[in-house]
């Protein structure tokens, strides 16, 4: 289940990020197989010597911006072959990919994200946490709109499955909770694959199919039997100021997207909110996870996969070694590369569904930090307000603004510049946390502790603080004789 709902992550962001819709079939595939293989790499990677949490680090929409800015730079766009100006844009996106993870590993491994951490507090988290769910709303209905007849019957059948049939056991075991998501993609897989081998959408347009045919992508034939990806393989990255400082900004909303994420993952797996040294020992790992995309040639850079930490409270299995089980699927069909395409042959609106519920639930953790704090205190109710308003209302504003100018608000000479303050204000948990934990941090603190949560979070705050830190942190191997916590 892990698996497919990654396969759609990574197609759609592949889609958003590097234009797949007008590259060559085995250039498209080869992309798809490509990032499918990297977030095997990374999502182990993380799970067992970063923060160790069931969470999977997949492609990511903060890089959809730079990434655009790079394929539109005019050096590149008047390149006349096609397969050459791709190979270029690439090459481009790698050294920017590359450069721009070193922020990353620089706050992470030095612990500075865990010290800035320590301004964090659970009425700050609200919004960043239900941002991360909330702010996704675009890829929820509005993507099921595009091919009703599919979406919302995949709606209503998951929802029926994991909610209402629940307790439908098979030999003691929840199977219809356990397996929704995997019985729902396959019922209405078959339903939608009758619909396109009818040819109901032969004279459809071109959105429709894309969003409803279960043979869009082309990808099965065009996808060789076995093939490996390696570094490099689309040649040396080219390295340029502009592009990496408009990538930059994409990491650092990665980041706080990232931090939100592990925090729901760790709430919906049991765990004890990450202190700020593992939380800075999983941006460190995530920042080479980056480093990797920028070697490989994903096309885009890599997060915390919010899809898969809503499937956490959905399936209520919160096991990091099913995630780890599921890494190794995502590596092995990347090489055998057909077996991978046909399950990228799944209708998008399907998956949209299905993130109907796993955003909202991941949203409702942001909110469930609310318990902690006091929120009769007209402050925090101050606070939570207009970072909840302001974190969905500016990225808004931005997204309908570049809608109508086909540019950003941000539209100077400087294109850096633009990309940079595009990407940090589209982004709606970026837009909350600054909002949130500036307001936090200085609106009537001297005596707002309790009202802010902080007697519950302290303990929290190093790893030896509650006895649990040791029992879901603790590094595999021993290795924490070696990198002691602190």
């Amino acid at each position: 289940m892990m698996f497919l709902v990654t396969v759609w992550v990574v197609m759609e962001s592949m889609l958003m990020g590097t234009c797949l819709s007008v590259l060559f079939q085995h250039d498209k595939a080869k992309v798809v197989q490509t990032m499918l293989f990297v977030t095997g790499i990374n999502t182990l990677l993380q799970t067992l010597f970063g923060t160790r949490l069931p969470t999977v680090i997949g492609g990511s929409y903060a890089f959809v911006i730079p990434v655009l800015s790079i394929i539109r730079d005019p050096s590149l766009a008047q390149i006349a072959d096609e397969h050459t100006r791709f190979i270029m844009t690439m090459r481009a996106i790698q050294g920017a990919l590359i450069i721009s993870s070193c922020i990353q590993i620089i706050l992470g491994y030095s612990q500075l994200w865990g010290i800035c951490s320590r301004f964090f507090s659970p009425l700050g988290m609200v919004p960043v946490v239900a941002l991360v769910g909330f702010g996704l709303f675009e890829r929820g209905f509005p993507v099921i709109g595009r091919c009703v007849e599919i979406g919302l019957p995949m709606l209503i059948l998951f929802v029926a499955l994991s909610q209402y049939l629940k307790h439908v056991q098979v030999h003691h075991f929840p199977i219809l909770e356990r397996f929704s998501v995997l019985i729902s993609i396959a019922l209405i897989w078959v339903y939608a694959h009758i619909l396109t081998a009818s040819g109901t959408y032969k004279h459809s347009s071109l959105i429709t199919q894309i969003n409803c045919r279960t043979d869009h992508a082309n990808l099965i034939s065009s996808s060789d039997w076995i093939d490996i990806p390696y570094p490099l393989q689309w040649g040396p990255p080219t390295f340029s100021a502009d592009h990496a400082f408009g990538m930059m900004a994409a990491v650092m909303v990665s980041l706080i997207e990232s931090t939100g994420a592990f925090m729901a993952a760790a709430r919906l797996a049991s765990a004890t909110p990450p202190p700020p040294y593992v939380l800075s020992r999983g941006i460190g790992w995530q920042g080479i996870g980056l480093l990797f995309d920028g070697l490989f040639g994903t096309g885009t850079g890599s997060t915390v996969s919010i899809e898969n930490v809503g499937l956490l409270g959905s399936t209520r299995i919160g096991s990091r070694r099913v995630i780890q089980i599921s890494a190794g699927f995502m590596i092995f069909f990347s090489i055998l590369g057909r077996f991978g395409a046909l399950f990228a042959s799944i209708p998008f609106t399907m998956f949209a569904a299905i993130s109907c519920v796993m955003f909202g639930f991941v949203g409702a953790v942001g909110l469930s930090f609310l318990q902690f704090t006091n929120m009769n205190s007209m402050r925090n109710l101050f606070i939570v307000g207009i970072s909840f308003f302001l974190g969905i209302s500016i990225p808004e504003y931005f997204f309908r603004y570049t809608m109508s100018a086909s540019h950003g608000p941000a539209h100077t000479r400087a294109g850096w510049f633009n990309d940079f303050i595009n990407t940090i204000f589209s982004s709606p948990p970026t837009v909350g946390m600054i909002i949130a934990v500036v307001l936090d941090n200085t609106l009537e603190v001297v005596n707002a502790a309790r009202d802010r949560g902080m007697p519950w979070w302290a303990r929290f705050r190093t790893f030896r603080g509650d006895s649990r830190n040791e029992e879901f942190y603790t590094l595999p191997f021993n290795l924490n004789r070696f990198f002691p916590p602190s």
